[in-house]
């Protein structure tokens, strides 16, 4: 009896096949050719000798060569239309300028000169979308042809323009004009000079929003 239990004990005691094979696998010895570590210094020649192997570099070289006339091509495409924005906004923004000096011009240049009408036109047409109130706006639009005048007395001069085109009152040229009280511009006192200036200012905006409200 004691015989068979010992026969039955060393039986159940060795490991089953699956067991055994599991233990061979982890102990042989591990692939000493692929770099399992990137990191190690002999990855580098490892990899490089595969690369040789394939014979890549030349089939590379050959469709750079080939595909990088179009690459560039398409390069000076795009930059040829990043390049024609800003000179499209140029020559609108010009376009814009040259209209409003000649309306101003058609308008009042039998009573005020030709060159105040274009610094007014000019500068208004280049401040017409800045986020200021519009009096700062009509202020800052004369003082190119009213520089001895400071700001702070521009504003209170141009107060009544400012309100009247808030409330929708768009002064037209007439009303511009009759500021003049039928005088010679040399002979103006330098207050009706800076509301006429004001007033032809005023009436520059209201003749860019109309523009604009027609695109």
């Amino acid at each position: 009896m004691a015989k068979k239990i010992n026969g039955s004990d060393t039986f159940s005691s060795s490991p089953p096949q699956v067991e055994l094979e599991f233990l061979e696998a982890l102990l042989e010895p591990e692939d000493a050719t692929y770099p399992w570590n990137p990191a190690d210094e002999e990855s580098e020649a490892y990899f490089q000798e595969l690369e040789e192997q394939f014979g890549m570099p030349d089939l590379v070289d050959e469709e750079l060569m080939r595909r990088s006339p179009d690459f560039f091509n398409h390069l000076d495409t795009l930059w040829s239309d990043i390049t024609s924005t800003p000179d499209y906004n140029q020559n609108q923004q010009q376009s814009v300028v040259l209209n409003l000096q000649e309306t101003l011009r058609t308008t009042f240049c039998a009573y005020v000169p030709q060159e105040l009408l274009n610094a007014i036109a000019t500068k208004a047409a280049e401040i017409f979308a800045a986020r200021q109130l519009i009096s700062e706006q009509l202020v800052e639009c004369v003082q190119t042809v009213l520089p001895t005048w400071g700001t702070e007395d521009l504003l209170v001069l141009a107060r009544p323009f400012a309100y009247a085109m808030r409330s929708s009152e768009s002064p037209n040229g007439a009303s511009a004009l009759s500021n003049l009280k039928n005088s010679e511009w040399t002979v103006l006192s330098e207050v009706e000079k800076a509301k006429v200036s004001l007033a032809i200012a005023s009436y520059a905006f209201t003749q860019l929003h109309k523009s604009q409200s027609e695109i």
